[in-house]
């Protein structure tokens, strides 16, 4: 039975989850729902995720939300087929997997969500960005990038020299970062911006980004 994912595509968490799928070559079912109509903060959808957030995964008996906990059940369970993202057979290399992803969790992501909402979901929203707000996080996001500069100077991807869910978790926001001004944060740091055209330039993710478009674009 196919694995069902609700959300949408353009939705930085579901296409988190959507990337994990293509990379362990896993069968799924994506079930749209639709944002701006509303459908995360219904009855049906609640019932899989009380917190109305997309997106929610059923695996036959087995509901699970928040996209980051979803990719590590998939690449767990599916650890024999696709690519390996958690290392499962080096634990050292797996627990640093692990650091790193908790680094995109609490230092990443809080720093650059606010940028990718004032700089394009605010719009759609009839909003104006504000400024202010991503000029602070802009200056926080880069101070996060410089741990990164360093640390990409000694590897490839942020556990080590082996892709894995550290890198994939970045894929959304960035990509959705890098078509605003604040794309200048990752172009100036050279082996940071090293690391990002070389994680989007992977096919599962280019299969997922044609679906990531705000506003048609």
């Amino acid at each position: 039975m196919a694995l069902k994912l609700y959300g949408t595509a353009m939705s930085t968490c579901t296409s988190r989850v959507l990337t994990c799928f293509h990379e362990k070559s896993v069968d799924f079912e994506l079930v749209p729902v639709d944002l701006f109509a509303g459908e995360h903060k219904q009855p049906p959808f609640l019932v899989k995720n009380p917190f109305g957030q997309i997106p929610a995964l059923e695996d036959g008996d087995l509901t699970l939300f928040e996209s980051r906990a979803i990719t590590s059940y998939v690449a767990e369970k599916f650890k024999g087929t696709g690519y390996d993202l958690i290392r499962h057979e080096n634990l050292n290399e797996a627990a640093l997997v692990k650091v790193w992803m908790e680094v995109e969790s609490h230092q990443y992501n809080p720093a650059i969500a606010p940028i990718v909402y004032q700089s394009l979901v605010a719009p759609l929203q009839g909003k104006s960005p504000d400024q202010s707000i991503i000029d602070a996080s802009v200056e926080k996001l880069g101070k996060v990038l410089d741990v990164y500069e360093a640390r990409l100077t000694g590897t490839r991807y942020l556990a080590g020299d082996f892709y894995s869910l550290a890198d994939l978790h970045h894929l959304p926001y960035t990509y959705y970062l890098m078509k605003t001004p604040a794309a200048s944060v990752v172009h100036e740091r050279p082996h940071v911006k090293a690391w990002w055209e070389d994680i989007s330039s992977r096919p599962a993710f280019k299969k997922v980004a044609e679906g990531m478009k705000f506003g048609g674009k």
